[in-house]
């Protein structure tokens, strides 16, 4: 389509303003109280470092001072020209081993904090702040973080990540001062740790016969010896993991190991198939839950976990295990009749506990995704709430503690802007802005409860994430507003002057080396989603014929949804897309109140194949002016094809006629899935 000369100089204006950024100290995440002068003090060649932190740690702050060229060290403080790390045995505002106090004058800086932590983080703030003409502005900042565990999740599974890489991304995770790594390092795509007690995982279940996770898991979803042909994947030997656990430490980072159990756990069973409740490989993802000799695998594997991973929490997964085989199983009967155990569920929930009773004998606590809460919690764990937020507030009332990594608000592996601009993704959308405006705390929580909320994760789920510059490309600058919700004081939060600081951050990190989102050229959402679209059924009473009920977990809001005057997004996740999964599909009638002119009929659909959105294979637009008798106008057949992209369409009519009721039908295809519908507009 082409576009006029003046709508093109239009957009070109639309961009140089939107790419504009204030003139100010840009620190992400903003700081609790920042006050700055005109002043500045210039670093120079003979700007000297000092510090009074001890127990070895202040060879590592030296370290990276030093590296980040911020001043020559001296062994006695110096009085000006000066950089100032100093242990503190109290701080005015300060409440937390990770804040600091951070002044700045004509002699220099110094850094006041509780802990080696708290200065590491003013290290941050100050080499954010200090201009490429190396000034720093006169002042004072106090800053500690909101939430104690800010977090960000990287699956090595489904595509495998070197140490190196690893390496860079705690660099920029402790510059943006998130301070735990989820390293998600085993399931069905590949084992990724060296057990040395069990070599077959790392010589055949870490290896597989596909590259690419979407062509692996379109097909045989093999398994194959590491020296065999176009063999793919890879793993972390242990020398290599204690390589990366201590990087991380001295980044003031905590990595914590996902271990999956009972499921997601094809690879192992794969090779070991006497841990599967059918001793077949390729059968099963779940671990038998009757059987003594998995929980012997599993302690054997998570003692040599808990050797490498300092880490307080151990995670062990715990999320869609779908039981089935335990149903059938004697071993998993007789445990349930030896326990007392009346359902899946609470076997589920006796696998966690077991596992849960190895880890604090061991003195380390579980830590697993919101099913584990399926048939009852166990007495330490800790909640990460991923199916939405709903699994950690109830963790929290029953007095645990709970991470909230909600998917609507967390998970990378969605697109980030419009998805027929962006390479592949998991579906979804959820851009910038949408991770932004995430307050991990509702409003409806007490303040006892709320201290159980631990902290905040941003997930990377890379199944569509096959390379190291699309794994940064989908982490930054998101994680960014991640690591500002999980640091600053909400009362401090504005998007509009964070996208300025986030466009800055995002020219910073690409002179680094990472690969970001080019946020200055975002699309944004889909046209007409951000304004409301008036029609004559706005507000008007829709009924659905009987078995085309919608997906009560897509209502959009319920029976109002379809005539609200919203239109959806690029995701059906944003709650204005209402689906349907029944047979019928939809079939609904509008009435307008009264007989009226109509000159369209029409509705949007989408098709996303792989969570199984399809489009309709048939479109009906009837009217009518008892509510009775139907004129059909229009019968559309459509050919449905599966494919890789996200699509949408409009059905409808156009014409002339007159009616009180409309009637849109739209029939499934042979394919299933759901129908997503935003809206029906009557014209």
């Amino acid at each position: 389509m082409k576009k006029s000369t003046l709508a093109i100089g239009l957009t070109l204006i639309t961009l140089l303003v939107a790419c504009e950024r204030k003139e100010h100290v840009s620190i992400i995440p903003i700081p609790l109280s920042v006050e700055l002068q005109t002043k500045v003090f210039t670093l120079n060649e003979h700007t000297q470092l000092w510090t009074n932190a001890s127990n070895g740690e202040e060879t590592f702050l030296k370290e990276y001072a030093i590296k980040h060229q911020l001043g020559v060290w001296s062994d006695e403080r110096p009085v000006s020209n000066a950089i100032i790390l100093e242990i503190v045995d109290t701080l005015p505002d300060i409440e937390t081993p990770e804040g600091y106090m951070l002044l700045t004058d004509k002699s220099g800086v110094k850094i006041s904090a509780l802990s080696e932590a708290g200065l590491f983080y003013g290290i941050q703030t100050l080499l954010q702040m200090t201009s490429e003409e190396k000034t720093i502005a006169h002042g004072k900042i106090i800053d500690e973080p909101r939430f104690e565990y800010r977090g960000m999740m990287l699956d090595v599974s489904r595509h495998f990540f070197g140490v190196d890489f690893i390496k860079k991304q705690i660099e920029a995770m402790a510059y943006y001062k998130l301070n735990h790594l989820h390293l998600h390092l085993t399931d069905a795509a590949g084992w990724r740790i060296e057990i040395k007690r069990y070599p077959e995982l790392t010589q055949q279940a870490a290896w597989r016969t596909h590259a690419l996770w979407k062509d692996w898991w379109n097909n045989d979803r093999l398994y194959i010896n590491k020296e065999e042909e176009n063999a793919y994947g890879g793993f972390y030997t242990q020398e290599q993991i204690r390589e990366i656990v201590d990087y991380a430490q001295k980044h003031y980072i905590t990595v914590i190991p996902e271990i999956e159990m009972p499921s997601h756990s094809e690879e192992v069973l794969a090779v070991y198939p006497e841990l599967s409740c059918s001793h077949i490989p390729y059968k099963e993802s779940d671990f038998c839950a009757g059987n003594d000799k998995v929980f012997e695998f599993i302690e054997n594997v998570l003692l040599e976990i808990m050797e490498l991973f300092p880490s307080h929490y151990i995670h062990i997964g715990g999320d869609e295990a779908s039981k089935q085989s335990w149903k059938e199983c004697l071993l998993c009967k007789a445990r349930m009749q030896e326990e007392g155990i009346d359902s899946v569920d609470e076997l589920q929930s006796y696998f966690i506990h077991r596992i849960e009773s190895f880890l604090n004998a061991h003195e380390r606590n579980l830590l697993g995704w919101d099913e584990i809460l399926d048939g009852g919690l166990a007495p330490n764990a800790t909640v990460m709430s991923w199916r939405g937020t709903e699994g950690g507030l109830k963790a929290m009332r029953m007095g645990h503690r709970a991470i909230m990594t909600p998917g609507e608000f967390c998970y990378f592996d969605a697109y980030q802007d419009a998805p027929h601009t962006q390479p592949e993704a998991f579906g979804g959308y959820l851009p910038l802005q949408k991770v932004y405006s995430y307050d991990p705390i509702p409003d409806t929580l007490d303040s006892k409860t709320a201290k159980l909320l631990y902290g905040v994760q941003g997930n990377l789920f890379a199944e569509y994430i096959p390379t190291e510059e699309h794994m940064e490309y989908m982490a930054y600058p998101r994680i960014l507003a991640l690591a500002e919700v999980a640091w600053s004081a909400p009362k401090n939060k504005s998007f509009e002057d964070f996208h300025a600081r986030a466009l800055k951050a995002v020219e910073d990190l690409r002179t680094k080396g990472y690969h970001p989102f080019d946020l200055c050229h975002e699309v944004g959402n889909r046209p007409g989603a951000d304004k409301p679209v008036r029609h004559l059924g706005v507000g008007k009473q829709v009924v659905y014929a009987d078995g085309s009920a919608y997906y009560k977990g897509y209502s959009a809001g319920g029976d109002s949804a379809l005539v609200d005057g919203v239109r959806g997004g690029w995701t059906y996740g944003d709650k204005h897309w209402q689906g349907f999964l029944g047979r019928k599909g939809v079939d609904v009638i509008i009435d307008l109140g009264k007989t009226l002119p109509i000159t369209s009929i029409s509705a949007d659909f989408m098709q996303i194949c792989g969570p199984g959105v399809f489009m309709p294979a048939c479109v009906i637009i009837s009217i009518s002016h008892d509510g009775e008798t139907f004129t059909e106008l229009k019968r559309e057949d459509i050919k449905v094809v599966k494919d890789d992209a996200v699509t949408f369409k409009t059905f409808g009519w156009e014409g002339a006629s007159k009616a009180r009721y409309v009637r849109y039908q739209a029939q499934r295809s042979d394919f299933g899935g759901f129908l997503f519908v935003d809206e029906i507009v009557i014209k």
